[in-house]
């Protein structure tokens, strides 16, 4: 576990990035979860989606994504892309100088335990499925579970464009769910954090009797005992500041983002990234 020792470090705020909006999901977990921390998201929404990237493009997105909010004196990094998690989080947690959360581990976690026909279905982009990171992190805990998994790229343009609830939605879901369905998991996990901005389409395909695994509360679970356990839970209790950036298009950020975010995301910057 890595400790800041820094004078006041534990007031410093908490450093998150995604590919684009989807990555709002899991600031908002954190938001809830821990009301008092200052944060600041960055959104790659010039080069999204990641998940059709090759695995060298995507690590080196990451480092550039980490090293603007490390200039903001973060004192916790949350990698809020599943592709990023899969392909980077190993080399950012043994590169940077504070800890390092992703999102994988939390939701394979979390699938592992709801789990009764151990049978769990695993959606995401190309690159996270390619990867492999699910189906390794859910057999590390349970070598019995199967898991099946099926890539769903258009669903991260469809959260994008804020078509989170409409008949084309519903069109792309049964068709790139319809084989994991069909196959009689009992568990299913939004392998993406732009996902669970269409849980209800999801939901509607895979009917009630699946369990939707969403990382975002896991993941904002493991913020918070990082934290505590290594003594930088931020001691104020005065409203959190958070702060947004993006590498392209702050109008529409707003525009789709205030749905996940509500009021508090009234204002985007521009950022740009070493390597742009």
């Amino acid at each position: 576990m890595k400790k800041i020792s820094e004078k006041n470090s534990a007031d410093k705020p908490i450093g998150v990035f995604d590919s684009g909006i989807g990555g709002l999901t899991v600031l908002s977990e954190i938001a809830k979860l821990l009301p008092y921390e200052n944060t600041v998201y960055l959104g790659d929404t010039a080069r999204v989606p990641y998940g059709s990237k090759s695995k060298e493009t995507v690590v080196r997105y990451a480092f550039e994504d980490a090293a603007f909010l490390l200039k903001h004196d973060i004192k916790l990094l949350v990698v809020a892309c599943n592709t990023a998690s899969a392909y980077a989080l190993t080399r950012l947690e043994k590169q940077l100088h504070i800890p390092v959360v992703g999102v994988i581990r939390p939701g394979a976690k979390a699938a592992v335990a709801v789990t009764k026909t151990k049978k769990i279905g695993v959606i995401g982009t190309e690159g996270t499925i390619k990867s492999s990171a699910y189906t390794k992190t859910i057999n590390t805990a349970d070598r019995g579970i199967k898991t099946y998994t099926s890539a769903c790229p258009l669903f991260v343009p469809l959260v994008e464009e804020g078509w989170t609830n409409n008949k084309i939605a519903l069109g792309v879901a049964k068709e790139y769910l319809s084989e994991i369905k069909n196959i009689g998991i009992d568990t299913l996990v939004l392998g993406c954090t732009h996902y669970p901005l269409l849980k209800d389409i999801i939901n509607k395909v895979m009917g009630n009797k699946v369990k939707l695994i969403d990382s975002a509360e896991a993941t904002a679970g493991e913020v918070k005992r990082m934290l505590s356990e290594s003594g930088q839970l931020t001691r104020r209790k005065t409203e959190a500041r958070h702060k947004f950036f993006v590498t392209d298009s702050p109008e529409r950020f707003i525009k789709v983002g205030k749905k996940f975010f509500g009021v508090r995301l009234s204002k985007a910057k521009l950022a740009r990234l070493e390597g742009n």
